[in-house]
């Protein structure tokens, strides 16, 4: 009976784990999330309610506008990295000794499908998105899509290069997902 019990407890682990990682490495991703135009944030400074700011949508040169700070660049960090940009400008500025700041992504910027799809476009991210949710969203398979011929190109890959593509790989914001015709 125990090593029944080992058996299954090895091949579930053999099934599973390689699923495990690759939520958590999707995950990773989004914790080193960087800002950009397009994407949504909410500021909240514990205790100061006049400093909270909600549902703000980044400019398209990745900026907001922020009291007592003005306009701050914040195209290229982390959510964490602004909450520390914002409380080191908060404590210059003498405006509070030791400011509590969260930061939070309330919409990622819009991903984009085309090709062999019946509705190519941007559209809105959703975290848990992959290709072939990605072309649901889209409207499906065109008859004459390549279900082995996809690419995709990462937002601020600075090459720019196509990286090939299966049905469960993960889709982030600003991704560019396109789908080849088939000539068979």
């Amino acid at each position: 009976m125990g090593r029944r019990v080992w058996y299954v407890l090895a091949i579930g682990l053999l099934v599973f784990l390689p699923r495990l990682v690759h939520a958590q490495a999707g995950d990773d991703l989004l914790s080193r999330y960087r800002l950009a135009s397009g994407d949504v944030i909410s500021i909240y400074v514990l205790g100061e309610e006049e400093l909270k700011r909600e549902k703000v949508r980044l400019t398209d040169a990745g900026t907001i506008q922020y009291a007592v700070l003005g306009e701050i660049r914040i195209k290229g960090l982390t959510a964490g990295e602004l909450e520390q940009k914002i409380t080191s400008g908060l404590i210059e500025k003498r405006y509070l000794l030791t400011p509590k700041v969260s930061v939070s992504i309330d919409e990622y910027r819009p991903f984009f499908i085309n090709g062999e799809v019946y509705k190519p476009g941007g559209y809105p991210y959703v975290p848990g998105l992959t290709v072939l949710k990605a072309v649901s969203i889209a409207g499906g398979f065109k008859d004459r899509a390549s279900k082995r011929n996809m690419f995709v190109v990462r937002d601020g890959a600075a090459n720019e290069q196509r990286k090939k593509v299966e049905l469960d790989t993960a889709i982030y914001p600003g991704d560019i997902l396109t789908v080849e015709e088939s000539f068979f």
